[in-house]
Protein backbone atom coordinates (compact mmCIF):
# COMPACT_ATOMS: atom_id res chain seq x y z
CA UNK A 1 0.00 0.00 0.00
CA UNK A 2 1.13 3.54 -0.74
CA UNK A 3 -0.10 6.75 0.86
CA UNK A 4 -0.38 9.93 -1.21
CA UNK A 5 -1.27 13.50 -0.45
CA UNK A 6 -3.38 14.64 -3.42
CA UNK A 7 -4.54 17.98 -4.82
CA UNK A 8 -7.43 18.75 -7.17
CA UNK A 9 -7.31 21.56 -9.72
CA UNK A 10 -9.38 23.74 -7.35
CA UNK A 11 -6.51 23.51 -4.84
CA UNK A 12 -8.15 21.22 -2.25
CA UNK A 13 -5.68 18.82 -0.65
CA UNK A 14 -6.58 15.41 0.72
CA UNK A 15 -4.94 12.05 1.36
CA UNK A 16 -5.64 8.55 0.11
CA UNK A 17 -4.17 5.05 -0.01
CA UNK A 18 -3.51 3.02 -3.17
CA UNK A 19 -2.25 -0.50 -3.83
CA UNK A 20 0.72 0.91 -5.76
CA UNK A 21 1.95 3.95 -7.66
CA UNK A 22 0.70 2.35 -10.87
CA UNK A 23 -2.65 1.74 -9.17
CA UNK A 24 -2.98 5.45 -8.45
CA UNK A 25 -2.00 6.31 -12.05
CA UNK A 26 -4.62 3.93 -13.50
CA UNK A 27 -7.38 5.20 -11.21
CA UNK A 28 -6.52 8.86 -11.77
CA UNK A 29 -6.43 8.45 -15.57
CA UNK A 30 -9.82 6.70 -15.46
CA UNK A 31 -11.31 9.59 -13.42
CA UNK A 32 -11.88 7.33 -10.41
CA UNK A 33 -10.07 9.53 -7.89
CA UNK A 34 -12.30 12.38 -6.71
CA UNK A 35 -11.74 15.34 -4.45
CA UNK A 36 -13.94 14.82 -1.36
CA UNK A 37 -14.54 18.59 -1.12
CA UNK A 38 -15.71 19.36 -4.67
CA UNK A 39 -15.85 16.07 -6.60
CA UNK A 40 -13.21 17.17 -9.14
CA UNK A 41 -11.55 14.18 -10.84
CA UNK A 42 -8.58 16.19 -12.14
CA UNK A 43 -6.34 15.10 -9.29
CA UNK A 44 -2.55 14.97 -9.01
CA UNK A 45 -0.04 14.06 -6.33
CA UNK A 46 0.93 16.90 -4.01
CA UNK A 47 4.35 17.35 -2.46
CA UNK A 48 4.83 15.14 0.61
CA UNK A 49 7.59 14.92 3.17
CA UNK A 50 8.58 11.46 4.36
CA UNK A 51 7.74 10.51 7.91
CA UNK A 52 10.99 9.66 9.72
CA UNK A 53 11.89 9.40 13.37
CA UNK A 54 15.23 9.43 15.17
CA UNK A 55 16.56 6.09 16.29
CA UNK A 56 16.77 6.35 20.09
CA UNK A 57 20.35 6.73 21.28
CA UNK A 58 21.89 7.07 17.79
CA UNK A 59 22.87 10.60 16.82
CA UNK A 60 22.16 11.64 13.21
CA UNK A 61 20.48 8.37 12.12
CA UNK A 62 16.85 7.91 11.34
CA UNK A 63 14.59 5.03 10.50
CA UNK A 64 11.34 4.99 8.59
CA UNK A 65 8.22 5.01 10.69
CA UNK A 66 5.47 2.75 9.39
CA UNK A 67 2.55 4.83 8.18
CA UNK A 68 -0.84 4.27 9.73
CA UNK A 69 -3.93 4.56 7.56
CA UNK A 70 -5.53 7.94 8.25
CA UNK A 71 -9.10 8.06 9.47
CA UNK A 72 -11.64 8.69 6.73
CA UNK A 73 -12.70 12.36 6.80
CA UNK A 74 -16.30 12.69 7.88
CA UNK A 75 -19.06 15.19 7.35
CA UNK A 76 -22.26 15.34 9.34
CA UNK A 77 -25.28 15.13 7.09
CA UNK A 78 -28.89 14.90 8.21
CA UNK A 79 -30.58 11.71 7.01
CA UNK A 80 -34.10 11.63 5.58
CA UNK A 81 -36.85 10.49 7.90
CA UNK A 82 -37.53 6.80 7.43
CA UNK A 83 -34.11 6.12 5.94
CA UNK A 84 -32.76 2.66 6.61
CA UNK A 85 -29.22 4.02 6.79
CA UNK A 86 -27.81 4.57 10.24
CA UNK A 87 -27.89 8.19 11.31
CA UNK A 88 -24.56 9.80 11.93
CA UNK A 89 -21.53 11.05 10.06
CA UNK A 90 -21.00 10.00 6.45
CA UNK A 91 -17.48 9.87 4.95
CA UNK A 92 -16.74 13.06 2.99
CA UNK A 93 -15.95 11.14 -0.21
CA UNK A 94 -19.36 9.45 -0.07
CA UNK A 95 -21.04 12.82 0.54
CA UNK A 96 -19.30 14.24 -2.56
CA UNK A 97 -20.40 11.25 -4.67
CA UNK A 98 -24.01 11.43 -3.47
CA UNK A 99 -24.10 15.18 -4.16
CA UNK A 100 -22.80 14.45 -7.66
CA UNK A 101 -25.54 11.83 -8.15
CA UNK A 102 -28.15 14.36 -7.01
CA UNK A 103 -26.84 16.98 -9.46
CA UNK A 104 -26.98 14.47 -12.35
CA UNK A 105 -30.51 13.34 -11.44
CA UNK A 106 -31.74 16.95 -11.19
CA UNK A 107 -30.05 17.83 -14.51
CA UNK A 108 -31.30 14.82 -16.50
CA UNK A 109 -34.64 13.81 -14.97
CA UNK A 110 -38.05 15.41 -14.40
CA UNK A 111 -39.21 16.12 -10.85
CA UNK A 112 -42.76 14.79 -10.36
CA UNK A 113 -43.03 15.26 -6.59
CA UNK A 114 -45.57 13.14 -4.72
CA UNK A 115 -47.01 11.91 -8.06
CA UNK A 116 -43.96 9.68 -8.54
CA UNK A 117 -45.77 6.31 -8.26
CA UNK A 118 -48.59 7.34 -10.59
CA UNK A 119 -46.23 8.83 -13.19
CA UNK A 120 -43.97 5.76 -13.04
CA UNK A 121 -47.02 3.59 -13.81
CA UNK A 122 -48.09 5.86 -16.71
CA UNK A 123 -44.59 5.65 -18.21
CA UNK A 124 -44.48 1.86 -17.69
CA UNK A 125 -47.86 1.40 -19.45
CA UNK A 126 -46.94 3.76 -22.31
CA UNK A 127 -49.48 6.41 -21.27
CA UNK A 128 -46.78 9.00 -20.67
CA UNK A 129 -43.50 9.87 -22.40
CA UNK A 130 -40.55 7.57 -21.56
CA UNK A 131 -38.08 9.61 -19.47
CA UNK A 132 -36.21 9.63 -16.20
CA UNK A 133 -38.23 10.93 -13.26
CA UNK A 134 -37.67 11.48 -9.57
CA UNK A 135 -39.89 12.41 -6.66
CA UNK A 136 -41.31 11.11 -3.41
CA UNK A 137 -42.90 7.72 -2.75
CA UNK A 138 -43.75 5.85 0.41
CA UNK A 139 -42.28 2.41 1.17
CA UNK A 140 -45.67 0.87 0.31
CA UNK A 141 -45.84 2.71 -3.05
CA UNK A 142 -42.27 1.69 -3.88
CA UNK A 143 -42.96 -1.96 -3.02
CA UNK A 144 -46.18 -1.92 -5.09
CA UNK A 145 -44.26 -0.55 -8.10
CA UNK A 146 -41.69 -3.33 -7.76
CA UNK A 147 -44.46 -5.94 -7.48
CA UNK A 148 -45.84 -4.61 -10.79
CA UNK A 149 -42.43 -5.09 -12.43
CA UNK A 150 -41.55 -1.39 -12.47
CA UNK A 151 -37.90 -0.75 -11.63
CA UNK A 152 -37.43 1.92 -8.98
CA UNK A 153 -34.60 2.83 -6.66
CA UNK A 154 -34.02 5.01 -3.64
CA UNK A 155 -31.13 7.45 -3.44
CA UNK A 156 -30.05 9.13 -0.19
CA UNK A 157 -30.95 12.77 -0.96
CA UNK A 158 -28.25 14.97 0.55
CA UNK A 159 -28.13 18.77 0.49
CA UNK A 160 -26.70 20.21 -2.72
CA UNK A 161 -22.94 20.68 -2.92
CA UNK A 162 -23.44 24.40 -3.66
CA UNK A 163 -25.33 24.92 -0.42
Amino acid sequence: MIHYRLRCEAGHEFESWFSSSAGFDRQAEAGMVECPACGDTRVSRALMTPSVAKVPGVKGRAEAVPAVAPPVPEASVPMQAGSKMAAGPIPAQLVAMLQKVRAEVEKNCDYVGEDFAEEARRIHHGESEMRGIYGEATEAETEALRDEGIEVGRIPWLPRADG
